[in-house]
Protein backbone atom coordinates (compact mmCIF):
# COMPACT_ATOMS: atom_id res chain seq x y z
CA UNK A 1 0.00 0.00 0.00
CA UNK A 2 1.42 3.55 -1.08
CA UNK A 3 2.92 5.59 1.90
CA UNK A 4 0.15 8.16 3.08
CA UNK A 5 2.77 10.81 3.00
CA UNK A 6 3.33 9.71 -1.16
CA UNK A 7 -0.46 10.33 -1.30
CA UNK A 8 -0.76 13.67 -0.04
CA UNK A 9 1.55 16.56 -1.53
CA UNK A 10 0.39 19.00 1.11
CA UNK A 11 3.74 20.25 3.57
CA UNK A 12 4.32 17.91 6.91
CA UNK A 13 4.63 20.99 8.85
CA UNK A 14 1.45 22.83 7.49
CA UNK A 15 -0.77 19.15 7.73
CA UNK A 16 0.12 18.77 11.73
CA UNK A 17 -0.53 22.44 12.46
CA UNK A 18 -4.01 21.82 10.74
CA UNK A 19 -4.78 18.78 12.77
CA UNK A 20 -3.68 19.82 16.09
CA UNK A 21 -5.73 22.97 15.42
CA UNK A 22 -8.39 20.81 14.34
CA UNK A 23 -8.70 18.48 17.64
CA UNK A 24 -12.45 19.09 18.81
CA UNK A 25 -13.31 20.91 21.58
CA UNK A 26 -13.88 18.22 23.84
CA UNK A 27 -10.91 16.16 23.56
CA UNK A 28 -9.14 20.05 24.97
CA UNK A 29 -11.87 19.00 28.18
CA UNK A 30 -10.20 15.54 28.25
CA UNK A 31 -7.05 17.32 27.91
CA UNK A 32 -7.29 20.05 30.68
CA UNK A 33 -8.65 16.91 33.30
CA UNK A 34 -5.42 14.89 32.12
CA UNK A 35 -3.59 18.03 32.98
CA UNK A 36 -5.04 18.53 36.64
CA UNK A 37 -4.82 14.72 37.62
CA UNK A 38 -1.44 14.00 36.07
CA UNK A 39 -0.12 16.90 37.87
CA UNK A 40 -1.18 16.07 40.96
CA UNK A 41 -0.34 11.92 40.56
CA UNK A 42 3.07 13.61 39.78
CA UNK A 43 2.95 15.75 42.81
CA UNK A 44 1.58 12.52 44.66
CA UNK A 45 3.87 9.70 43.86
CA UNK A 46 7.33 11.92 45.26
CA UNK A 47 4.86 13.05 48.55
CA UNK A 48 3.87 9.56 49.75
CA UNK A 49 7.64 8.29 48.75
CA UNK A 50 9.39 10.97 50.80
CA UNK A 51 6.46 10.16 53.61
CA UNK A 52 7.70 6.82 53.56
CA UNK A 53 11.49 7.13 53.56
CA UNK A 54 11.91 10.35 55.72
CA UNK A 55 8.43 10.33 57.45
CA UNK A 56 8.28 6.14 58.29
CA UNK A 57 12.11 5.11 58.09
CA UNK A 58 10.93 2.89 56.02
CA UNK A 59 13.90 0.39 54.87
CA UNK A 60 14.46 -0.40 51.34
CA UNK A 61 12.31 -3.62 50.93
CA UNK A 62 9.22 -1.67 52.76
CA UNK A 63 9.78 0.38 50.19
CA UNK A 64 9.08 -2.01 47.14
CA UNK A 65 6.48 -3.27 49.29
CA UNK A 66 4.42 -0.59 49.10
CA UNK A 67 5.45 0.13 45.23
CA UNK A 68 4.53 -3.33 44.42
CA UNK A 69 1.28 -2.52 46.19
CA UNK A 70 0.54 0.06 43.48
CA UNK A 71 0.95 -2.09 40.81
CA UNK A 72 -0.54 -5.78 42.16
CA UNK A 73 -3.73 -5.30 41.10
CA UNK A 74 -3.03 -5.68 37.72
CA UNK A 75 -2.17 -9.09 38.41
CA UNK A 76 -4.96 -9.64 39.77
CA UNK A 77 -8.01 -7.85 37.66
CA UNK A 78 -6.12 -6.44 34.90
CA UNK A 79 -7.29 -8.49 32.28
CA UNK A 80 -11.04 -8.53 33.57
CA UNK A 81 -11.10 -4.87 33.72
CA UNK A 82 -10.33 -4.58 30.32
CA UNK A 83 -13.15 -7.17 29.33
CA UNK A 84 -15.63 -5.10 31.62
CA UNK A 85 -14.84 -1.73 30.05
CA UNK A 86 -15.20 -3.01 27.12
CA UNK A 87 -18.92 -3.09 27.76
CA UNK A 88 -19.85 -0.20 29.43
CA UNK A 89 -19.82 3.46 28.45
CA UNK A 90 -16.29 5.03 29.57
CA UNK A 91 -16.61 8.33 30.64
CA UNK A 92 -19.11 7.52 33.94
CA UNK A 93 -15.91 5.04 34.55
CA UNK A 94 -13.29 7.52 34.30
CA UNK A 95 -15.50 10.46 36.26
CA UNK A 96 -16.01 7.32 39.22
CA UNK A 97 -12.29 6.73 39.62
CA UNK A 98 -10.92 10.28 39.54
CA UNK A 99 -13.54 10.26 42.89
CA UNK A 100 -12.45 7.67 44.08
CA UNK A 101 -8.63 8.09 44.01
CA UNK A 102 -9.61 11.71 45.63
CA UNK A 103 -11.13 9.82 48.24
CA UNK A 104 -7.96 7.05 49.01
CA UNK A 105 -5.86 9.75 48.61
CA UNK A 106 -7.37 12.04 51.27
CA UNK A 107 -7.34 8.92 53.82
CA UNK A 108 -4.06 8.31 53.49
CA UNK A 109 -3.05 12.33 54.10
CA UNK A 110 -5.60 12.17 57.28
CA UNK A 111 -3.78 8.95 58.40
CA UNK A 112 -0.58 10.31 58.20
CA UNK A 113 -1.47 13.85 60.07
CA UNK A 114 -3.26 12.00 62.79
CA UNK A 115 0.18 9.69 63.30
CA UNK A 116 -1.93 6.30 62.63
CA UNK A 117 -0.21 5.79 59.16
CA UNK A 118 1.79 2.23 58.91
CA UNK A 119 3.47 0.33 56.07
CA UNK A 120 1.10 -2.06 55.77
CA UNK A 121 -1.94 0.44 55.88
CA UNK A 122 -0.08 2.74 53.32
CA UNK A 123 0.40 -0.36 51.20
CA UNK A 124 -3.20 -1.37 51.67
CA UNK A 125 -4.38 2.10 50.60
CA UNK A 126 -1.93 2.34 47.71
CA UNK A 127 -3.53 -1.08 46.28
CA UNK A 128 -6.77 0.47 46.28
CA UNK A 129 -5.47 3.27 44.47
CA UNK A 130 -3.73 0.61 41.73
CA UNK A 131 -6.94 -1.30 41.50
CA UNK A 132 -9.11 1.77 40.47
CA UNK A 133 -6.17 3.15 37.95
CA UNK A 134 -6.46 -0.29 36.78
CA UNK A 135 -9.91 0.00 35.91
CA UNK A 136 -9.42 3.57 35.06
CA UNK A 137 -6.17 3.15 32.55
CA UNK A 138 -8.09 0.38 30.34
CA UNK A 139 -10.82 3.51 29.96
CA UNK A 140 -8.79 6.24 29.54
CA UNK A 141 -6.79 4.43 26.82
CA UNK A 142 -9.52 3.39 24.56
CA UNK A 143 -12.02 6.44 25.59
CA UNK A 144 -9.96 8.46 23.37
CA UNK A 145 -10.12 6.96 20.06
CA UNK A 146 -13.84 8.01 20.75
CA UNK A 147 -13.25 11.82 21.22
CA UNK A 148 -10.67 11.97 18.02
CA UNK A 149 -11.16 10.54 14.57
CA UNK A 150 -8.64 8.04 13.85
CA UNK A 151 -6.58 10.61 11.82
CA UNK A 152 -6.25 12.70 14.69
CA UNK A 153 -4.67 10.32 17.38
CA UNK A 154 -1.06 10.92 16.49
CA UNK A 155 -1.30 14.72 17.25
CA UNK A 156 -4.06 13.99 20.04
CA UNK A 157 -1.37 11.46 22.08
CA UNK A 158 1.53 13.88 21.29
CA UNK A 159 -0.31 16.46 22.89
CA UNK A 160 -1.23 14.63 25.78
CA UNK A 161 2.68 13.27 25.69
CA UNK A 162 4.26 17.06 25.72
CA UNK A 163 1.06 17.48 28.36
CA UNK A 164 2.42 14.70 30.63
CA UNK A 165 6.30 16.14 30.49
CA UNK A 166 4.91 19.16 31.62
CA UNK A 167 3.23 17.46 34.89
CA UNK A 168 6.06 15.83 35.06
CA UNK A 169 8.64 18.38 34.97
CA UNK A 170 6.51 20.58 37.57
CA UNK A 171 5.09 18.26 40.32
CA UNK A 172 8.08 16.79 41.50
CA UNK A 173 9.05 20.37 42.43
CA UNK A 174 5.71 21.50 43.78
CA UNK A 175 6.25 18.50 45.72
CA UNK A 176 9.77 18.40 46.64
CA UNK A 177 8.74 22.33 47.92
CA UNK A 178 5.81 21.45 50.00
CA UNK A 179 7.13 18.58 51.64
CA UNK A 180 10.13 20.65 52.76
CA UNK A 181 8.01 23.90 53.85
CA UNK A 182 5.00 22.33 54.90
CA UNK A 183 4.42 18.42 54.93
CA UNK A 184 3.90 15.38 52.67
CA UNK A 185 0.43 14.48 53.68
CA UNK A 186 -0.33 18.41 52.52
CA UNK A 187 1.01 17.72 49.48
CA UNK A 188 -1.20 14.77 49.19
CA UNK A 189 -4.27 17.10 49.69
CA UNK A 190 -2.91 18.83 46.68
CA UNK A 191 -3.00 15.49 44.83
CA UNK A 192 -6.54 14.52 46.24
CA UNK A 193 -7.51 17.88 44.63
CA UNK A 194 -6.44 17.30 41.33
CA UNK A 195 -8.62 13.97 41.00
CA UNK A 196 -11.88 16.46 41.73
CA UNK A 197 -10.77 19.25 38.66
CA UNK A 198 -10.40 16.16 36.74
CA UNK A 199 -14.37 14.44 37.54
CA UNK A 200 -15.76 18.20 36.87
CA UNK A 201 -13.65 18.22 33.35
CA UNK A 202 -14.21 14.81 32.34
CA UNK A 203 -17.58 15.30 32.83
CA UNK A 204 -18.53 18.38 30.57
CA UNK A 205 -17.09 15.91 27.45
CA UNK A 206 -19.60 15.45 25.20
CA UNK A 207 -19.00 12.12 23.25
CA UNK A 208 -21.80 9.07 22.32
CA UNK A 209 -20.36 5.84 23.24
CA UNK A 210 -22.20 2.58 21.88
CA UNK A 211 -22.46 -0.34 24.40
CA UNK A 212 -20.71 -3.77 23.53
CA UNK A 213 -23.65 -5.88 22.76
CA UNK A 214 -21.28 -8.68 23.96
CA UNK A 215 -22.40 -8.32 27.57
CA UNK A 216 -24.11 -11.89 27.43
CA UNK A 217 -21.21 -13.89 25.87
CA UNK A 218 -18.36 -15.57 28.24
CA UNK A 219 -15.68 -13.56 30.42
CA UNK A 220 -13.20 -16.05 29.73
CA UNK A 221 -14.43 -16.24 25.82
CA UNK A 222 -13.63 -12.40 25.56
CA UNK A 223 -10.23 -12.17 27.84
CA UNK A 224 -9.03 -14.98 25.15
CA UNK A 225 -10.05 -12.93 22.50
CA UNK A 226 -8.37 -10.05 24.19
CA UNK A 227 -4.97 -11.58 24.80
CA UNK A 228 -5.22 -13.74 21.05
CA UNK A 229 -5.47 -10.33 19.08
CA UNK A 230 -1.84 -8.65 21.19
CA UNK A 231 -0.23 -11.95 20.82
CA UNK A 232 -1.22 -13.19 17.45
CA UNK A 233 -1.20 -10.06 15.97
CA UNK A 234 2.39 -9.61 13.43
CA UNK A 235 3.26 -6.64 14.96
CA UNK A 236 1.73 -6.36 18.71
CA UNK A 237 3.34 -9.29 19.49
CA UNK A 238 6.70 -7.92 19.25
CA UNK A 239 5.78 -4.56 20.65
CA UNK A 240 3.81 -6.40 23.41
CA UNK A 241 7.40 -8.44 24.51
CA UNK A 242 9.31 -5.24 24.12
CA UNK A 243 7.49 -2.99 26.20
CA UNK A 244 6.72 -5.49 29.14
CA UNK A 245 10.19 -6.17 29.42
CA UNK A 246 11.04 -2.74 29.14
CA UNK A 247 8.82 -2.08 31.81
CA UNK A 248 9.93 -4.70 34.49
CA UNK A 249 13.66 -3.49 34.19
CA UNK A 250 13.17 -0.13 34.40
CA UNK A 251 10.94 -0.65 37.12
CA UNK A 252 13.79 -2.35 39.06
CA UNK A 253 15.48 0.94 38.82
CA UNK A 254 12.72 3.05 39.61
CA UNK A 255 11.78 1.17 42.62
CA UNK A 256 15.04 2.53 44.21
CA UNK A 257 16.09 5.71 42.71
CA UNK A 258 14.54 7.97 45.26
CA UNK A 259 15.79 5.52 48.19
CA UNK A 260 19.14 5.75 46.65
CA UNK A 261 18.92 10.07 46.51
CA UNK A 262 18.07 9.93 49.97
CA UNK A 263 19.97 7.96 51.46
CA UNK A 264 23.22 7.18 49.75
CA UNK A 265 23.22 10.63 48.03
CA UNK A 266 22.36 12.48 50.71
CA UNK A 267 19.70 14.32 48.92
CA UNK A 268 17.36 16.69 50.07
CA UNK A 269 13.48 16.76 49.19
CA UNK A 270 13.64 19.78 47.05
CA UNK A 271 16.99 18.14 45.01
CA UNK A 272 14.97 14.64 44.43
CA UNK A 273 12.10 17.20 43.14
CA UNK A 274 14.23 18.61 40.62
CA UNK A 275 15.86 15.23 39.65
CA UNK A 276 12.54 14.06 38.95
CA UNK A 277 11.29 17.13 36.97
CA UNK A 278 13.97 17.16 34.24
CA UNK A 279 12.37 13.79 32.61
CA UNK A 280 9.57 16.27 32.29
CA UNK A 281 11.44 18.78 30.37
CA UNK A 282 12.88 16.43 28.21
CA UNK A 283 9.05 15.32 27.30
CA UNK A 284 8.06 18.53 26.43
CA UNK A 285 10.72 19.26 24.15
CA UNK A 286 10.32 15.47 22.76
CA UNK A 287 6.86 15.80 22.78
CA UNK A 288 6.97 18.77 20.48
CA UNK A 289 8.28 16.73 17.61
CA UNK A 290 6.67 13.20 18.24
CA UNK A 291 3.40 13.22 16.02
CA UNK A 292 6.04 14.67 13.06
CA UNK A 293 8.73 12.06 13.63
CA UNK A 294 6.83 9.39 13.04
CA UNK A 295 4.95 11.12 10.43
CA UNK A 296 8.25 11.79 8.74
CA UNK A 297 10.62 8.60 9.37
CA UNK A 298 7.65 6.25 10.42
CA UNK A 299 6.71 4.52 13.90
CA UNK A 300 9.66 1.84 14.35
CA UNK A 301 12.53 4.21 13.71
CA UNK A 302 11.12 7.05 16.05
CA UNK A 303 10.47 4.67 18.79
CA UNK A 304 14.01 2.60 17.95
CA UNK A 305 16.15 6.08 18.29
CA UNK A 306 14.04 7.46 20.96
CA UNK A 307 14.34 4.33 23.54
CA UNK A 308 18.27 4.40 22.89
CA UNK A 309 17.59 6.72 26.08
CA UNK A 310 16.37 4.03 28.34
CA UNK A 311 19.42 2.02 28.87
CA UNK A 312 21.36 5.23 29.21
CA UNK A 313 19.21 6.78 31.79
CA UNK A 314 19.59 2.77 33.68
CA UNK A 315 23.33 2.97 33.55
CA UNK A 316 23.30 7.08 34.27
CA UNK A 317 21.59 6.05 37.56
CA UNK A 318 23.70 3.08 38.29
CA UNK A 319 27.11 4.67 38.48
CA UNK A 320 25.70 7.86 40.35
CA UNK A 321 29.10 8.51 43.01
CA UNK A 322 27.56 10.47 46.16
CA UNK A 323 28.28 14.25 46.10
CA UNK A 324 27.54 16.88 43.33
CA UNK A 325 28.46 14.69 40.73
CA UNK A 326 25.70 12.09 41.66
CA UNK A 327 23.25 14.73 41.28
CA UNK A 328 24.22 15.65 38.25
CA UNK A 329 24.33 12.12 37.16
CA UNK A 330 20.81 11.73 38.24
CA UNK A 331 20.04 14.73 36.38
CA UNK A 332 21.13 14.13 33.35
CA UNK A 333 19.72 10.63 33.21
CA UNK A 334 16.16 12.07 33.95
CA UNK A 335 16.49 14.95 31.27
CA UNK A 336 17.56 11.79 28.29
CA UNK A 337 14.54 9.53 29.32
CA UNK A 338 12.25 12.29 28.97
CA UNK A 339 12.89 11.71 25.14
CA UNK A 340 10.94 8.20 25.20
CA UNK A 341 7.70 10.58 24.99
CA UNK A 342 8.53 9.99 21.28
CA UNK A 343 8.07 6.24 21.72
CA UNK A 344 5.25 6.34 24.18
CA UNK A 345 3.27 8.61 21.73
CA UNK A 346 3.53 6.60 18.74
CA UNK A 347 3.54 3.24 19.77
CA UNK A 348 0.48 4.21 22.08
CA UNK A 349 -1.17 5.33 18.92
CA UNK A 350 -0.14 2.52 16.45
CA UNK A 351 -1.58 0.05 18.73
CA UNK A 352 -4.97 2.27 19.00
CA UNK A 353 -5.08 2.64 15.53
CA UNK A 354 -4.51 -0.78 14.22
CA UNK A 355 -7.00 -2.35 17.24
CA UNK A 356 -10.98 -2.49 16.66
CA UNK A 357 -12.98 -0.16 18.83
CA UNK A 358 -14.67 -3.29 20.48
CA UNK A 359 -11.00 -4.48 21.14
CA UNK A 360 -9.48 -1.92 22.29
CA UNK A 361 -10.06 -1.36 26.17
CA UNK A 362 -9.02 -5.39 26.10
CA UNK A 363 -5.92 -4.85 24.09
CA UNK A 364 -5.11 -1.89 26.48
CA UNK A 365 -5.51 -4.00 29.39
CA UNK A 366 -3.80 -7.49 28.37
CA UNK A 367 -0.63 -5.22 27.69
CA UNK A 368 -1.48 -2.89 30.89
CA UNK A 369 -1.55 -6.45 32.87
CA UNK A 370 1.36 -7.67 32.00
CA UNK A 371 3.25 -4.25 32.19
CA UNK A 372 2.24 -3.27 35.39
CA UNK A 373 2.31 -6.05 36.75
CA UNK A 374 5.72 -6.67 36.32
CA UNK A 375 6.35 -3.56 37.86
CA UNK A 376 5.16 -5.22 41.06
CA UNK A 377 6.88 -7.90 41.06
CA UNK A 378 10.22 -5.82 39.73
CA UNK A 379 9.30 -3.83 42.64
CA UNK A 380 9.62 -6.37 45.18
CA UNK A 381 13.20 -7.90 44.05
CA UNK A 382 14.26 -4.45 43.83
CA UNK A 383 13.46 -4.11 47.64
CA UNK A 384 14.80 -7.70 48.35
CA UNK A 385 17.97 -7.10 46.45
CA UNK A 386 18.78 -3.60 47.92
CA UNK A 387 17.98 -4.86 51.09
CA UNK A 388 20.46 -7.89 51.11
CA UNK A 389 23.01 -6.79 48.65
CA UNK A 390 23.01 -3.47 48.62
CA UNK A 391 20.69 -0.40 46.53
CA UNK A 392 23.17 -0.62 43.39
CA UNK A 393 22.28 -4.37 42.23
CA UNK A 394 19.07 -4.17 41.42
CA UNK A 395 19.94 -0.20 39.48
CA UNK A 396 22.79 -2.61 37.68
CA UNK A 397 20.33 -5.42 36.66
CA UNK A 398 17.80 -2.65 35.87
CA UNK A 399 20.53 -1.09 33.74
CA UNK A 400 21.59 -4.35 32.13
CA UNK A 401 18.56 -5.56 31.59
CA UNK A 402 17.25 -1.92 29.42
CA UNK A 403 20.05 -2.35 27.38
CA UNK A 404 18.98 -6.34 26.37
CA UNK A 405 15.50 -5.36 25.69
CA UNK A 406 16.34 -1.89 23.88
CA UNK A 407 18.10 -4.38 21.44
CA UNK A 408 15.54 -6.43 20.77
CA UNK A 409 13.47 -3.84 19.66
CA UNK A 410 15.73 -2.69 16.91
CA UNK A 411 15.46 -6.26 15.12
CA UNK A 412 12.22 -6.86 16.01
CA UNK A 413 9.36 -6.54 13.92
CA UNK A 414 7.28 -3.33 15.73
CA UNK A 415 11.03 -1.72 15.44
CA UNK A 416 10.86 -1.92 11.20
CA UNK A 417 6.84 -1.25 11.46
CA UNK A 418 6.21 2.20 9.14
CA UNK A 419 2.54 3.27 9.70
CA UNK A 420 -0.97 1.41 10.88
CA UNK A 421 -2.27 1.06 7.60
CA UNK A 422 -3.81 -2.32 6.78
CA UNK A 423 -2.49 -4.84 5.99
CA UNK A 424 -0.25 -4.39 9.09
CA UNK A 425 1.92 -6.83 7.64
CA UNK A 426 2.92 -4.72 4.35
CA UNK A 427 3.52 -1.69 6.49
CA UNK A 428 6.92 -3.13 7.61
CA UNK A 429 9.63 -1.21 6.00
Amino acid sequence: MASPRASNPEPQAARSARSSAQLPRDFWLLFGAEGASTLGTSIGVLALQLLLIDGMHATADEVGLVRAAQWAPYLVIGLLAGVWVDRVRRKPVLVGADLAQAALVVTIAAAALAGRLSVWGLAGLVFGMGAVSCVQIAAHQSFIPRVVSEGQLPDAFARLGQLGGATQSAGPLVAGTLVKWLSAPVALLLDAASYLISAAALSRVRVEEPVDGAAGESVWAELREGARWVYTHPVLRSYAWWLHGMFFFMAMVQAMVVYLATVELGLGAVAVGLVLAAAGVGGVVAGHFAADLGRRYGVGLSCRVAELTTPAWGLLIAVAPPGRWGFACLLLAHLLVGVTVVSATMSMSYRNEVTPDHLRARMNGTIRTFNWGGLALASLLSGWLAARFGVRTPLWIGAVGLVVVTAYLWVSPFGRVVSADPPDTQSLA
